[in-house]
């Protein structure tokens, strides 16, 4: 069995991305690791090359940030990733520049490729989510959260990245996925004020109408880490890629957990799920198979 992992990555300095951390976690369980570095405003490229780790493949790309067909960049550009990896391989794993992976988890996922490995009808594998917000000490707990996605894909040229690449499809249908007892680590509303309202202005370029982009780029120049509506303590512990990371931290957010921001139905809706496990009504890019 073998299997490939890629991402995409442009600018990862200025909007401080941690891809390093990104990278790493999912190096131990990959046989190669493709890198499509596009054109950049920073040293993202001597970035990636500081790893230094065999299985590292880099490329280089020039984002078109408006396409021509109407398809978004995120997607192009990880649908570019995604046809650079091994032809031999039989499982195909995405992360993006603000994911991590646990180590706690590497055995999980290497056991359910082996697994589904010779099961053509699995088409992907679907994680759990964990959104961190604000710092390291918080994550999202509401339906404005998604909570799974697929990130291991089977190494099929008919699978695309669907929208932004939040997730995929294969021939316009929903991927038929496997849930794993794993979870994605998302980091990319941890930062400062300062440095979380400059990625913004630096994304809407590129995903916003000009119109709504403009006043975004020319809007307030701090981010306001109150607009949350409900948060919880995180008690687990954070993957060791990013120890170094969270050590360094040298800004400081603070948030009042206590307070909940839901609308009657909002409210209905949070707390059946946090009585029952289950999220009615939810948006599904995926067919979980029993």
């Amino acid at each position: 069995m073998r299997i490939s992992g890629f991402t995409i990555i442009r600018n990862a300095i200025l909007n401080d991305y941690p891809i390093l951390e990104a990278i790493r976690s999912v190096l131990p369980v990959v046989d190669e690791m493709i890198v499509l570095v596009g054109e950049s405003n920073d040293e993202t490229l001597l970035l990636i090359e500081s790893i230094a780790d065999p299985k590292i493949k880099i490329h280089h790309s020039v984002w078109e940030m408006k396409p021509a067909n109407g398809e978004n960049v995120l997607a192009v550009e990880t649908n570019k990733a995604f046809r650079l990896i091994d032809p031999g391989s039989d499982w195909a794993f995405y992360i993006q520049a603000d994911e991590v992976i646990h180590e706690k988890y590497h055995e999980t996922i290497v056991e359910a490729c082996k697994r589904y490995k010779d099961d053509l009808k699995v088409e992907g594998l679907l994680f759990k989510w964990l959104h961190f917000y604000g710092t390291y000490d918080y994550v999202g707990d509401s339906r404005r959260w998604y909570n799974h996605e697929v990130r291991i894909l089977r190494n099929d040229s008919s699978i695309k990245a669907y929208r932004d690449a939040q997730g995929f499809r294969k021939n316009g249908e929903k991927l038929k996925v496997k849930l794993l007892n794993a979870s994605v680590y998302h980091y990319g509303w941890v930062k400062s004020p300062e440095s979380m309202q400059q990625k913004i202005k630096n994304v809407a370029r590129f995903l916003l109408p000009e119109v709504q982009a403009e006043e975004v780029i020319n809007g307030s120049d701090y981010f306001d880490f109150n607009q949350f509506d409900s948060l919880q303590k995180f008690e687990g512990t954070h993957p060791a890629v990013m120890q170094q990371r969270i050590a360094n931290k040298n800004f400081l957010v603070e948030l009042d957990i206590q307070k909940k921001r839901f609308s009657l139905k909002e409210k209905i809706l949070y707390r059946f799920e946090k009585m029952t496990g289950k999220r009615l009504f939810d948006y599904k890019n995926y067919r979980i198979l029993k």
